[in-house]
């Protein structure tokens, strides 16, 4: 079956030749005028990648995406941001929200295309790991080889991290903003931009995909 891509623009013509590039692509699209339509229909057919406007009467995109990224299946949904708000502080809301990718207004629709095509790759590739995972274990719960240490998961890798750098991981999984760890654990936006820095840096990790997809491929969260 095509993976499920959401359109949100509260602007016809381009939800429109959005859609119909996708269409052709082989995706099953699905589209929405602004964010409160989104969320619906995000529930309804629970989409593999969204790609969505900013600027939008009853719900932004960025209260979209905050919503979105509040329901933990929903965590490492891609998000990719098409706006004419292109201010450093604007961008750097939107990553924080959770979004994958920014691609400013006016936008070439192939160069959309490769860079939803990247996402999807590695989403599914997440994915596909985390389901070969889910069965290795089921395997070994029928095969009665697991005991009550045994079911303790350890990593497969090697790696020093600290309590708090933990806790942030956790909340990294959960599809929390910075401004929500900040929250929950009572620190700045700031202070939890630094962890993140540091787990990327000891994970070797380009991003918080890459970073989610190690957690889980490790088992540093579960």
């Amino acid at each position: 079956m095509p993976l499920t891509i959401l359109v949100v623009d509260d602007d016809l013509g381009t939800r429109l030749s959005i859609s119909d590039y996708l269409d052709i692509s082989g995706y099953s699209v699905i589209a929405a005028e602004n964010g409160r339509e989104a969320l619906r229909l995000v529930e309804q057919y629970q989409p593999h990648l969204i790609v969505t406007d900013i600027g939008m009467p009853e719900m932004d995109g960025y209260e979209l995406i905050k919503q979105v990224r509040a329901r933990p299946v929903f965590r490492l949904l891609p998000v990719i941001f098409l706006t004419a708000h292109t201010s450093t502080k604007e961008r750097i809301r939107g990553y924080q929200l959770g979004c994958d990718n920014y691609l400013p207004k006016p936008f070439e629709l192939e160069e959309l295309g490769v860079v939803i095509r990247a996402l999807l790759e590695r989403s599914q590739l997440i994915e596909s790991e985390w389901r070969v995972r889910l069965a290795d274990t089921v395997s070994d719960v029928s095969d009665g080889v697991l005991d009550p240490v045994a079911t303790q998961l350890q990593p497969t890798f090697e790696i020093s991290l600290t309590q708090r750098e933990y806790q942030v991981l956790e909340l990294l999984a959960e599809g929390l903003s910075n401004i929500a760890i900040g929250d929950h654990l009572h620190l700045s936006p700031r202070t939890v931009e630094k962890y993140v820095s540091s787990l990327l840096r000891k994970t070797d990790s380009n991003n918080r995909t890459e970073l989610i997809r190690f957690a889980l491929k490790n088992n540093l969260i579960s």
